[in-house]
């Protein structure tokens, strides 16, 4: 045992800074049979024989950890390898780079001036020279001149080892490091991007042929120990670049993965002009929230705006002087490593995103959680998707054709000016993005075609157009092109996890808030508002000369209510026909309506929450509208009524829909899953893996029950609770109301409509509540505005009524998971 400590004791001195890192580690455990290691780090190393705490930006922290070494050894050190450095792949500036790289390691220096220490070796990069281009290879004396911050960093820690060290030193430039399972970030993102098949993987910015060196830890280690073992050899001060001599290019890179993760020799690459790539790489930057780590894991977007800038630099290196100096070859090629990269990517997907730091999708996750295997969901949810673009590649071919249409239809249907140009000009685009849309992996484009047939509904309306053939037009042409592109499968953007697991019906729910039977009513509904909105749309735009309204007449001549409101100040105070835009809501809420599939409560929840922003802010204004007409204007609009009605029914037959989401982002977020994230790309959620399938082989009135009565029940007390309400919006008529007394009595009795219709949802029935102050403000407008005896008296028995009636909940046939607690 004795023999054994002299030994050790007799070994020359290693003093390795950063070593409990994964290079330290693997340089340690290379070291240890021929050298004492001592570790210097903030973490213990396991590996070495001696580890002391160090902080480089502490002078006593670093003067404690010598002042041991010279104790226990002297002052003798065969070599410093210094590895610790701050890095970050931000792209940013960061006072740390300062602080820790060459402040710190000039500390470390200046503790070192009393030891002998034959070698200094420093860990550098290849990244401190000039990016040159493919055909041009990096040398030693190719100039200085770092493109970000990180290895500007590390030139000018070396410029601080020119003009501090004292001892010799050698500048190891490194390239990527990487092995059998870790490699540098941005090729292990390259690697994820491909394995998940995402779009940006068939996107680069840059020369496909360009590439960086990289070299294998292996290799690494090796030029490590060969600078310390010819210590001696060396001359006083020199610089050794350090990676495989052949730069593989991205181009060679895309095509290797695609084969090795999906079998496919070629993958597409498209290059993308750097100013859109930029602007792209910004907006998904900015658009990730500034939330803590248990939001949405903490994980920015990889790709940066600085890192676009970068993407032509190449890195070839000519390593003559390793060879020479050190007689180091690498003996590795990242090319033929791939292999096993990916071996181990596919054994065990979970295991390599973490090793490689990145937040595996999704889909690995759950899918090991629910025992599937994440490859073989992925590969079910691509040839899914696949299957399913085949199936519905008419309508693509469809939508060139809508182009065409639109282009040809200013002469066939003799309409000129703005309109027609706008016109010819939609349909060239509709045409090109429609035949981009045949493409599966340009599934953008079907985003194009939605956005132009949303401007050509709005177009007629921009341009007030006077020909009713072109309004016509562009809303058949319009709500076509959209159905075309977003309503066929597969939707773009659906989680593999959310498509391929998980259950139908929400988890402790009875019924199902998406399945057709309960979007039925909601599309009739909105069907039943588009017509009523384009009838008097027509009007407002003069092309037709009179609407229908069989009850109501107008406070100007020959004109009757419906007229005499959409003509009315309010009406034309909006920059285009507010009937109209009304119409363009309404087809929206028919097109949602139709998309996704009965599990579109998770699987498309930003679906779910443009339907209720669309339903429930066009109901307020309509309601608001209603409540104006009589006070503001002074007549009734009958199809606004029914307008109004509808939008209503929409509401409580929306609502389920509504809670069922709602409450499922917040078990994702409880289950510390990216929400905003989730928001756009669904998940899957607790329960059995199930696939939507309804039945609609029963009888029609089976189907309607269903329909009309999942969910929604109108109970006898909240029936009369909406006939008080029409009651007091009648009392102009009934008592002769007039003055404030009756505009009162009109709003009270609007918004208790409102509230009665929309607690119809069982989901929604505590809306009902609000009735109570509502119906209290009935007990005491009659003796602040006059009333006479008899509206006095309707007045009270009809707040105490609503008071008394709304205190019963009715029955509730639905369960509702967690929700149902609140349903008082």
């Amino acid at each position: 045992m004795q023999d054994k400590e002299v030994a050790t004791q007799e070994k020359p001195l290693v003093v390795i800074t950063g070593a409990s890192g994964g290079v330290g580690t693997a340089l340690t455990q290379s070291l240890k049979q021929d050298y004492r290691i001592i570790a210097l780090d903030r973490n213990e190393s396991e590996e070495a024989d001696e580890s002391h705490e160090l902080d480089l930006t502490d002078v006593d922290s670093i003067k404690q950890a010598m002042d041991k070494i010279i104790e226990r050894h002297g002052r003798d050190i065969a070599a410093v390898v210094h590895l610790a450095a701050y890095f970050d792949f931000t792209g940013e500036e960061s006072p740390l780079y300062e602080k820790v790289n060459e402040q710190g390691t000039r500390n470390l220096l200046e503790a070192l001036e009393g030891m002998n220490v034959e070698r200094f070796v420093y860990s550098s990069t290849m990244l401190v020279h000039e990016p040159q281009v493919p055909g041009h290879r990096v040398n030693e004396d190719t100039p200085i001149g770092p493109t970000w911050p990180y290895p500007q960093s590390k030139a000018k820690t070396e410029a601080v080892i020119r003009e501090h060290a004292s001892m010799p030193y050698t500048l190891l430039r490194l390239a990527g490091m990487y092995d059998e399972k870790t490699s540098v970030p941005t090729l292990s993102h390259q690697i994820a991007r491909i394995y998940e098949h995402t779009l940006k993987s068939h996107f680069y910015s840059g020369n496909t042929n360009a590439g960086q060196a990289c070299v294998h830890k292996e290799d690494m280690v090796d030029a490590f120990r060969r600078t310390i073992d010819r210590r001696h050899e060396l001359p006083e001060h020199n610089e050794i670049l350090i990676g495989e001599e052949h730069a593989v290019s991205y181009e060679a890179l895309q095509n290797r993965l695609g084969e090795l993760i999906h079998g496919k020799k070629q993958w597409k690459t498209v290059v993308m002009p750097k100013p859109l790539a930029k602007t792209g790489a910004a907006l998904e930057e900015k658009s990730e929230p500034l939330v803590p780590d248990d939001f949405d894991k903490g994980e920015k977007p990889f790709i940066r705006p600085f890192m676009i800038d970068m993407a032509d630099d190449h890195y070839e290196l000519d390593i003559r002087r390793a060879r020479e100096q050190l007689g180091w070859e690498p003996r590795h090629a990242v090319f033929d490593v791939l292999e096993d990269m990916i071996d181990n990517l596919l054994a065990d997907p979970h295991a390599w995103y973490e090793a490689n730091g990145i937040t595996p999708p999704d889909w690995i996750e759950e899918a090991e959680e629910k025992g599937a295997n994440p490859e073989r969901v992925l590969e079910d949810y691509l040839a899914h998707a696949q299957c399913e673009h085949y199936r519905f590649l008419w309508a693509h071919f469809f939508n060139v054709g809508l182009g065409a249409w639109l282009v040809a239809s200013p002469a066939t249907l003799g309409y000129g000016g703005a309109m027609a140009y706008s016109d010819m000009a939609s349909g060239l685009l509709l045409a090109l993005f429609g035949a981009l849309s045949l493409s599966l992996k340009l599934g953008w484009a079907r985003f194009a075609c939605a956005a132009i047939g949303l401007w050509v509904l709005f177009a007629p309306l921009v341009f007030w157009s006077e020909s009713a053939a072109a309004y016509l037009n562009g809303t058949l042409v319009g709500t076509l092109a959209i159905g075309f592109a977003a309503l066929v499968r597969p939707t773009p953007g659906v989680s593999p996890a959310a498509a391929m697991t998980g259950p139908t019906m929400p988890p402790g729910w009875n019924n199902n808030p998406s399945s057709w039977f309960q979007r039925m009513p909601i599309i009739v509904l909105a069907f039943v508002g588009f017509f009523v909105s384009r009838y008097l749309a027509a009007y407002q735009l003069g092309h037709i000369d009179a609407v229908w309204d069989p009850f109501f007449d107008g406070t100007r001549q020959g004109l009757n209510g419906t007229e005499d409101i959409i003509t009315s100040e309010a009406s034309e105070a909006w920059p285009i026909p507010d009937a109209g835009l009304g119409g363009i809501v309404y087809m929206l809420e028919i097109l949602l309506g139709f998309i996704g599939a009965a599990n579109r409560w998770r699987t498309m929840p930003w679906v779910v929450a443009t339907f209720g922003v669309l339903i429930v802010p066009l109901g307020v204004v309509s309601v608001t509208f209603i409540i104006i007409q009589p006070i503001l204007i002074g007549t009734w609009c009958t199809l606004c009524l029914i307008q109004a009605g509808a939008m209503l029914l929409q509401i409580a037959y929306a609502f389920n829909e509504f809670v069922a989401t709602g409450e499922f982002l917040k078990r994702r977020h409880k289950a510390g899953a990216p929400i905003l994230k989730i928001f756009f790309t669904g998940d899957t959620d607790e329960g059995p893996n199930e696939s939507p399938d309804e039945n609609f082989q029963r009888k029609p009135t089976t189907i309607i029950g269903d329909a009309l009565g999942t969910g929604v029940n109108l109970p006898w007390n909240l029936a009369l609770c909406i006939l008080i309400g029409a009651w007091l919006m009648l009392t102009r008529i009934t008592f002769g109301a007039e003055g404030t007394l009756a505009n009162w009595d009109h709003l009270i009795g609007a918004l208790i409509i409102t509230t009665g219709v929309i607690a119809m949802a069982e989901s929604a029935r505590p809306v009902r509540w609000l009735m109570i102050p509502l119906a209290s403000m009935l007990l005491f407008t009659p003796f602040l505005h006059g009333a006479d005896m008899l509206a006095t008296t309707n007045s009270l028995v009809c707040g105490v009524a609503v008071i008394a009636l709304c205190l019963r909940r009715g029955p509730m046939r639905g369960k509702y998971g967690s929700w149902s607690r609140l349903l008082a």
